[in-house]
């Protein structure tokens, strides 16, 4: 761990700041597994950031810790506080690992957020659609493409990954997916500033179907551009970009296209190999951040540059995801299905909510939904309706995301969610107060897993619908003897996030055709 890492972590540490993290994937579940996950988590090298916060609420999303209920003297615990201090101590790092993702995460969101409202006051963008080809089947009806995910957790990271192949001839490339984002990119030959991935580069000159898109080609103006912008002076000069998601991570290349091979599921239960012309994506030959060995990124947003926002042509207008139980065996895979699923759609238990459409100055790229109250225990909590609003700036608001790991909610509401779970398990959990990165923590040694009684979270949406999460998707198991809440708190101006981690053993469902979210529970690992 590099000086610079290991002086922040211990200032996270002292200042008792709010996770960001990746994939908890090994941190959740049943606490027998506890030992063997956490320590597949390794250090990653971090990106520099700005500043530590003390506890007062900031723009990182650190939280207040006066007039804390979940701080307030409980009974001696079963096992003594200094006994599990030291048997969690070898997860801190792990945990804070985690942390520094998830905050360099929702850095990055927002900062494109702010970016994306500059640009929309700079210039109205034209609607260009995207021009891909199915090349050797130009008439095709809508099919289902089924793709296995791989988690990031051997990696660090709490992106979910999946396996492309572009080019001419083909080659697999592992690229993050993340619907907080549109743009696909993958690091490109001559790389002059790119960060360490497992396998090749990728090679433009290699590929008989790249082609770069020029700069006077209307696609150009649906990408942003280096600044200050790059004057276009020949019909043949590529299109420079410059995509930035916030502190020192960023791509920029060249805005080209390039064949992407799909398999497809055909309505009749057929399986066909296509490949897909004109897929507009970056070439990137500078890019650095935290992207945990991929090749680069796959957006599923809801702009025009998504590869679902793309393949729309092949598979109609949704996709859907199943992430499996973190403390799934590793052989089994979460899927990601590009298409119509009629057996999700007749599922008895597919609820939706609404997409928030038509708000001037919210992101187009971000999937937001309206949420009216939080409930924990099935009683609905005392908070400010329009907490959950999105301002006349654009700012607030909730999204769901599967690039973040744990769910993070804006003030007021962290507080007194947080306060409210302490509330309702102190009385027969002592509070374990010495864990600097999870709050509130609860020391349960000495009493059977099936007397374990852990609150659960539930959100209610404005259209009538609520969302129940099960325990284990709203705690995190530290050691046998230690749980911990797995949701954090966002500054007031900050949206809501609703992580991968809540989200795990549901089929979650994005219908952008009817503008909206479908979720069901599902044992994910059968699909």
């Amino acid at each position: 761990m590099s000086t610079k890492l290991s002086i922040f972590l211990l200032g996270l540490i002292l200042f008792s700041v709010s996770p960001f993290s990746g994939d908890c994937r090994t941190l959740s579940g049943k606490h027998e597994h506890y030992s063997s996950s956490l320590n597949m988590f390794n250090s990653q090298d971090t990106m520099r950031f700005s500043s530590a916060s003390s506890s007062t609420s900031n723009d990182c999303g650190f939280s207040s810790k006066e007039h804390d209920p979940s701080k307030e003297h409980t009974r001696e615990s079963v096992k003594p506080q200094s006994r599990i201090k030291q048997e969690t101590k070898r997860t801190t790092h792990s945990v804070v690992d985690l942390q520094i993702q998830d905050l360099t995460r929702i850095k990055t969101l927002h900062a494109r957020f702010n970016k994306s409202k500059k640009q929309k006051n700079e210039k109205v963008r034209k609607k260009i659609t995207s021009d891909i080809s199915l090349v050797g089947a130009p008439e095709v009806s809508p099919g289902k493409l089924i793709a296995t995910l791989e988690s990031g957790m051997t990696l660090g990271s709490g992106e979910y990954f999946m396996d492309v192949l572009v080019g001419t001839p083909p080659k697999h490339f592992s690229l993050i997916l993340d619907t907080g984002s549109d743009l696909n990119w993958l690091q490109c030959l001559p790389c002059y500033d790119c960060f360490h991935q497992n396998g090749m580069f990728y090679d433009p000159k290699t590929s008989a179907s790249f082609k770069n898109i020029t700069c006077n080609d209307p696609r150009c103006s649906l990408i942003s551009s280096p600044d200050p912008p790059v004057q276009c002076e020949s019909d043949n000069q590529s299109c420079p970009y410059f995509y930035w998601y916030g502190d020192r991570s960023n791509t920029t290349g060249d805005f080209a296209v390039e064949t992407f091979t799909v398999n497809l599921t055909t309505t009749e239960g057929g399986s066909s190999e296509y490949k897909v012309g004109n897929m507009m994506f970056g070439c990137g030959h500078w890019n650095r951040g935290l992207f945990s060995g991929a090749s680069g990124l796959l957006g599923l947003g809801r702009g025009p540059l998504s590869f679902s926002s793309q393949l729309q042509s092949l598979y109609g207008h949704s996709f859907s995801y199943c992430l499996v139980d973190r403390n799934s065996n590793t052989n089994v895979s979460s899927k990601l299905i590009f298409g119509e699923d009629k057996d999700l759609l007749n599922h008895t238990n597919l609820n939706f909510t609404s997409f928030v459409n038509g708000k001037e100055n919210s992101v187009e790229t971000f999937y937001y939904i309206q949420i009216k109250s939080i409930l924990v225990g099935g009683k609905a909590l005392d908070i400010p309706e329009e907490t959950w609003n999105i301002s006349s700036d654009g700012d607030g608001g909730t999204i769901i995301d599967s690039g973040t790991t744990l769910s993070y909610f804006a003030e007021p509401a962290y507080e007194i969610i947080k306060n409210k779970f302490a509330e309702k398990m102190k009385e027969n959990y002592p509070i374990f107060r010495d864990f600097p990165v999870l709050d509130p923590c609860f020391n349960v040694s000495g009493i059977e897993e099936n007397n374990i009684h852990l609150p659960e979270l539930g959100i209610a949406f404005v259209d009538g619908t609520v969302w129940n999460f099960p325990a284990e998707n709203s705690f995190i198991w530290l050691s046998e003897d230690l749980v911990c809440l797995a949701i954090l708190g966002t500054p007031k101006s900050t949206f809501s996030i609703i992580g991968n981690y809540q989200q795990q053993n549901f089929h979650i469902l994005y219908d952008t055709k009817r503008s909206r979210l479908g979720f069901t529970p599902t044992k994910c690992a059968d699909i």
